[in-house]
């Protein structure tokens, strides 16, 4: 039977020769019944008509017979999504279905690109459907009429949630959510999109508040991701990170030569040039269908790039997770992946670029870099076909992200605490505030906490005679809106070309190390550094090759925990003669090679190394827990060693464990019987083992940015890194010194331990430890484990030419 609701929507879908899916179908339904909720698709499934298509029927259905004619609606819709890259392309889809049905709504795009004239007109008379950041949606709560503004508003959707849920733009999302549904006289219908996550219950709480239920539609669509391996001509069982990868562009070449449109992603920044830079070396012919995309571009290069890929006229872009999200770019045949993208829901992402339609297979080539990859690809096989996904956790008590929130409504309309408290509260990332808490707040806001209220520009809100808390200095409105976000990026400088083009960003480390004449591969062009001018790079174009390529500070990602144990349990079933998939047949000599020097440890054994070689005494240690947790347990382990024993040791670690390496012999079995993993004093350990205060510091200054603390300047006139890092570094001692309690303070203190340590992974993977069994092995040279640590060290002290050499050296003495 024909819903007679949907009869515009299935006249569309029937003029495009489409049937609506059952989830979608469902979502429709479940909407117009006044239902809140989550939906869960595949990418390239439909998941904006899935909702779009209610938004529009609830309208005509409750104007039937003047919906075809023109009205002042005002606001009925807020569209958010995370990338301004997908705003344009999901509004041109909205209004392209209001033209066919003559549906005379205006769907608009407002983003920091938008003009301000647009800015204006919008404001004026709003369009029906506005497509938006989390930020520009603050930025719409700091207009003096906001709440003219929402009062028509049925519904706000949050695309691609599960982008924001695990950093502070989700936080910012939530606390908007719940301070414009509390405005309105009718419920606010609210609804998120997102990809398949391992805590999908939990995401669609947070999303839609503690008090909500929970209500979440799945599309049961079996989106086949066909995964291809390219495979080296010979397996090398001393694998090293990054060796192989580009050794394999002759058996990439011919997969892009037979598609018609690709996709070839890196983890970094510096890969895609790198990557971009020898396959133009390789095929010069490609010249204007080859193009290259990473958030250190230029927005107008992205962009070209974007509508030339959606337009079809390109053959192959070599991107990183710039283009993860869901543009629908559906020219794209295949995906190619360079190295692993070291967790399951990354790889699924980007698999779903290609065959980005219903009904369609994703097809992916996996490129590793070393031998070892192979395991990784293994391990996605696996996880994608039983569809196990990561767990996103959402930050909790950021203050920062509080602190420029409330700013935010007082340089609107202004807010009242004691109704604020109870809508803030009602958030999950401050569900556990408390009173104390939130007053602290509005006293940093108004007179600078404790330590700063002497200083008349941290004062920045006022109390009026009726309780309204409110900015009333022009300047200190304007400084705040043009500081509003999130994103704190690291020291960035402009680099532009003498005719006056911008060509992207480059960090500010990287430029401090060059000359005047020295040349540089960046945004795909070979570059002569000329001069910095008030924080602009100046550059020419060169006509020599050179192999400097900027590289990004953490540009390396680590290994998620779901596939860290996905790859555990495949070495474990191939210790013992299980070769589950084509990748560990492929790579089974290296671990019979492993297993006969060594050991291959199972789930109930942790395995040490011991090694003695010309450099010194090494100690691998592999819990195969992922770069992040082995740092901090290398230099955890280290520290309680260095506590008993004098012994200095220098610290190398990748995914899979960490080495120790000293001059002087490092009795492990000794020290073993000392308890070494204990759990007892575990976090002031960890605090003395890393440079915390340091760290913190450091911290502070992004959380200095966001709360307003410190100005980044006005646009065309930013405030150099240096003074940010001076300003954010005074602050930090006068609170350390004078002001221990204060919650910025301990907020930088938290996310350090909490958020780059992993405090909580760390103890886990202790208690994991002393629950196995201990193995020393000592092997008499390096395995095929320890090699590929070994050399990650020798990275950070040798060029890549030298490095070769002496690897090539090195491997001549090993047994094969």
């Amino acid at each position: 039977m024909v819903d007679k609701r949907f009869v515009q929507a299935n006249k569309y879908f029937n003029s495009k020769g489409w049937k609506p899916f059952p989830f979608q179908e469902e979502t429709w339904k479940d909407y117009l019944d006044g239902k809140s909720g989550l939906l869960n698709a595949p990418t390239g499934s439909g998941k904006t008509f899935a909702l779009w298509m209610p938004v529009i029927s609830e309208y005509i259905n409750k104007n039937p017979s003047t919906w075809q004619k023109p009205q002042k609606n005002g606001l009925q819709i807020i569209w958010v999504t995370p990338l301004r890259a997908l705003a344009q392309d999901i509004a041109l889809a909205m209004q392209e279905v209001c033209n066919q049905i003559s549906l005379p709504w205006r769907v608009e795009v407002r983003n920091g690109d938008t003009s301000d004239k647009q800015k204006q007109a919008q404001k004026r008379n709003p369009p029906e459907c506005l497509v938006t950041t989390p930020e520009t949606l603050h930025i719409l709560l700091a207009q003096k009429d906001n709440s003219k503004l929402f009062q028509d508003l049925k519904a706000i959707v949050i695309d691609e949630w599960h982008e924001l849920l695990g950093n502070k733009r989700g936080v910012q999302v939530q606390l908007a959510l719940a301070f414009i549904k509390s405005r309105l006289k009718e419920p606010l219908k609210i609804w998120g999109i997102s990809a398949t996550i391992g805590n999908l219950e939990e995401a669609c709480m947070i999303l839609l508040g503690k008090e909500a239920e929970n209500h979440i539609v799945k599309a049961e669509i079996d989106k086949k991701i066909d995964l291809k391996t390219v495979y080296p001509d010979e397996l090398e069982k001393y694998p090293w990170s990054g060796h192989l990868g580009i050794q394999l562009i002759d058996k990439v070449i011919p997969i892009i030569e037979e598609k018609s449109s690709v996709l070839l992603f890196t983890n970094t920044r510096a890969q895609t040039e790198i990557w971009y830079q020898r396959i133009m070396e390789k095929r010069p012919d490609w010249a204007g269908w080859v193009a290259i995309h990473h958030g250190s571009l230029d927005q107008s290069v992205r962009t070209w790039v974007e509508e030339s890929l959606h337009l079809g006229k390109l053959k192959l872009v070599v991107c990183t997770s710039s283009l993860d999200l869901g543009v629908d770019f559906r020219p794209v045949e295949a995906v190619i992946q360079i190295g692993s993208p070291k967790g399951v829901a990354r790889f699924v992402q980007r698999a779903g670029r290609a065959g980005h339609r219903p009904g369609v297979a994703s097809e992916i080539y996996f490129v590793p870099t070393n031998s070892l990859e192979l395991v990784e690809a293994a391990a996605l096989r696996q996880a994608v076909t039983t569809g196990e996904m990561e767990s996103i956790p959402c930050p909790i008590l950021t203050f920062d992200v509080l602190i420029q929130f409330l700013v935010t409504l007082a340089v609107g309309e202004g807010f009242f605490p004691k109704s604020l408290f109870e809508i803030v509260k009602s958030t999950f990332s401050f569900s556990t505030i408390t009173e104390n808490e939130f007053q602290w707040a509005l006293s940093f806001i108004t007179q600078g906490g404790e330590s700063l209220q002497s200083y008349e520009e941290f004062s920045k809100v006022e109390i009026q005679e009726d309780g309204l808390y409110k900015v009333t200095d022009r300047k200190t409105a304007m400084r705040h809106r043009l500081s509003m976000g999130t994103i704190v990026s690291d020291p960035m400088l402009k680099v532009k070309l003498m005719n006056g083009a911008f060509l992207g960003m480059i960090e500010e480390y990287f430029i401090s190390k060059l000359k005047p004449g020295d040349r540089f591969f960046f945004s795909g062009r070979s570059l002569e550094f000329l001069k910095i001018k008030v924080q602009l790079v100046q550059v020419r174009l060169s006509t020599k090759k050179t192999k400097n390529i900027p590289a990004y500070m953490g540009g390396r990602i680590s290994l998620t925990s779901k596939l860290a144990g996905k790859i555990r349990a495949i070495l474990e079933d191939a210790s013992n003669g299980i070769l589950a998939t084509e990748e560990i047949e492929f790579i089974a000599p290296l671990l019979e090679l492993q297993q006969k020097l060594s050991l291959i440890p199972d789930d109930n054994t942790f395995l040490i190394e011991k090694n003695i070689s010309k450099e010194g005494y090494h100690v691998y240690f592999y819990p195969f827990e992922g770069r992040m947790v082995h740092e901090i347990l290398g230099a955890l382990v280290a520290y309680r060693i260095s506590v008993s024993y004098p012994i200095t040791f220098s610290i190398a670690m990748n995914d899979y464990g960490f080495e120790l390496l000293s001059d002087s012999d490092i009795p492990i079995e000794d020290i073993l019987e000392e308890d070494l993993f204990t759990e007892k004093g575990l976090l002031d350990d960890i605090i003395s083992c890393i440079n915390e205060s340091e760290m913190s510091k450091r911290k502070f200054r992004d959380i200095a940015t966001i709360s307003g603390l410190v100005f980044q300047g006005y646009p065309g006139k930013p405030m150099k890194f240096k003074h940010l890092q001076s300003n954010s570094s005074i602050l930090f001692g006068v609170f350390e010194e004078y002001d221990s309690e204060n919650l910025l303070l301990k907020q930088a203190q938290r996310e350090v331990l909490d958020m780059q340590m992993d405090r909580y992974q760390i103890q886990e993977v202790i208690r994991k430890i002393n629950r196995q069994r201990i193995i020393v092995k000592k092997p008499g040279q390096f395995t095929p484990f320890s090699f590929p640590i070994m050399v990650d060290r020798l990275r950070a002290t040798l060029s890549s030419e030298n490095l070769e050499d002496r690897i090539a050296k090195m491997k001549a003495n090993l047994i094969n």
